[in-house]
């Protein structure tokens, strides 16, 4: 390919506030259509906005997050065009001072190297209303219940070389929102969505191609998809000999095509100019700092304690520090165990398994983090065996009881004496002594290999019951004949 990809993102998060941005209406997801609205929200004539004071707490917890520097003075402007599901006829935004400035995030790649992403900016600003086009037949119905909802938009630098770059450094601005506790970071509902901003140009030439956004994107995957499938449309058309319209366009994921939705504003389109209804935001630098003081362990730095505190590699405490709620459930399941590997292991493994094949998070997982602990202590103890242990788990899982309570309804309790042992593998080797013979007869790599053979059998006589870590070494020692 002789195009290098220059991608920014704009990525939208709904604060987790209880009242909108400049109104008492309620945010809430779900409610019956224009029943969650104010004068305010209408754009009724004199109707006056109020400062959400927690809306401006939470975008300082997060400029704090991603090494930025706080907007001691911020303005609110005016951004006027003309759309059905915005009855004002501009959006409340920000424009030159927004509530965070220049920041930047280092995100860790799939191939463990760390890329340095620049943000330019995260602002404030009111959602608009949502028009709804499948109830109404040849006409477009009207829900004003988003409407001055609080969102802050994060912009970042044209830094990012690669879908698999956008989708890590997404992942990583999903993950910080949902430790802080600023953004339920649900993108099903909408409360967290992307703008893709994308151009190519010739390696090695410095200037920025033409770009083009694609708007509202709501998943990793999806996200992954409008990249590569714009890439190759305007790959396709440069080479071609064409050229690429500055656009905004939209991103169909049955279809995994992008298509033009409207030519691509600039910001003297919009008009901007500060807002006459709010005044400017001035912070105190006490304000700043007891902020900043009170912010919970961030993912990099539960990352840096899961490999101080419990010894685990660094991919694994990337792993298991990514989601707030994975953690917390490592932590918890720890706490029961106290083995770190075996913890991670079970959690990254199994239980992963399980919630990806029945596509859920961990929060709603059936085994709460006590009884998964539990179950891993019973391995720990030789009570049963890892295989058994993945049946517990399923059972578990399926509403059965606790673990000791499926073990003891089962008999699923690991064989661990020695004389129990003895005589089942004593069985085996009377009921197979060709294989004996041959086995006494080889050499020591060819016994390597035979061994699997008897262990299987052992194991399939004692229904998987057996401890294998004991039948080994008493096996090798019967089959020597000593």
């Amino acid at each position: 390919m002789n195009w290098e990809v220059v991608i920014g993102l704009e990525i939208h998060t709904q604060l987790s506030t209880k009242s909108k941005l400049f109104s008492g209406a309620a945010v809430g997801f779900g409610a019956e259509p224009n029943t969650q609205t104010t004068l305010v929200d209408l754009g009724m004539p004199g109707a006056l906005p109020v400062f959400n004071k927690e809306a401006l707490r939470m975008a300082v917890m997060f400029g704090h997050a991603i090494n930025a520097e706080i907007g001691m003075t911020s303005v609110f402007a005016r951004k006027n065009y003309f759309y059905p599901d915005l009855p004002k006829g501009y959006q409340t935004s920000q424009m030159d001072h927004p509530i965070v400035g220049k920041g930047y995030l280092d995100v860790m790649l799939d191939d463990g190297t760390t890329s340095r992403i620049g943000i330019t900016r995260a602002h404030l600003e009111e959602d608009a209303g949502k028009s709804l086009h499948e109830d109404f037949q040849g006409m477009t119905g009207i829900d004003l219940n988003r409407s001055s909802t609080p969102l802050l938009e994060i912009v970042s630098e044209p830094d990012i070389r690669s879908a698999k770059e956008a989708v890590a450094y997404v992942k990583m601005i999903h993950s910080i929102v949902t430790y802080l506790g600023i953004c339920d970071g649900n993108m099903a509902e909408g409360s967290m969505r992307c703008d893709i901003n994308l151009s190519l140009r010739p390696k090695g030439q410095k200037e920025y191609g033409t770009r083009t956004e694609i708007k509202n994107v709501n998943s990793f995957r999806f996200i992954e998809k409008a990249i590569y499938t714009e890439i190759e449309r305007q790959a396709d058309i440069l080479e071609d000999g064409g050229r690429i319209i500055q656009e905004t366009r939209l991103y169909d994921p049955e279809k995994n095509e992008t298509r033009s939705m409207r030519s691509k504003e600039d910001a003297n389109d919009y008009r901007y100019f500060p807002c006459p209804d709010l005044l400017p935001v001035v912070l105190t630098q006490v304000y700043v700092d007891d902020i900043k003081a009170s912010l919970p362990e961030l993912p990099s730095q539960k990352a840096a304690r899961f490999q101080s505190e419990h010894g685990l590699s660094e991919y694994d405490a990337n792993v298991l520090s990514s989601s707030r709620a994975m953690a917390d459930y490592f932590e918890t399941a720890n706490a029961v165990v106290k083995d770190p590997k075996l913890t991670a292991n079970w959690v990254m493994g199994e239980l992963s398994k399980l919630l990806n094949q029945e596509q859920l998070d961990i929060e709603n997982c059936p085994v709460n983090a006590t009884a998964f602990g539990e179950l891993l202590v019973r391995i720990q103890d030789n009570t049963i065996n890892g295989k058994t242990a993945k049946d517990i788990l399923q059972a578990m899982w399926d509403g059965e009881g606790s673990a000791d309570e499926i073990i003891e309804a089962k008999g699923l309790k690991q064989v661990t004496d020695t004389g129990a042992i003895e005589a089942m593998i004593q069985t085996i080797l009377n009921a197979n002594t060709a294989q004996v013979e041959q086995y006494r007869a080889s050499d020591e790599d060819k016994r390597k290999k035979m061994i699997g053979f008897f262990v299987g059998q052992v194991m399939k006589a004692s229904q998987g019951k057996a401890n294998p870590g004991m039948v080994n070494p008493i096996l090798v020692k019967m089959l020597k004949g000593e």
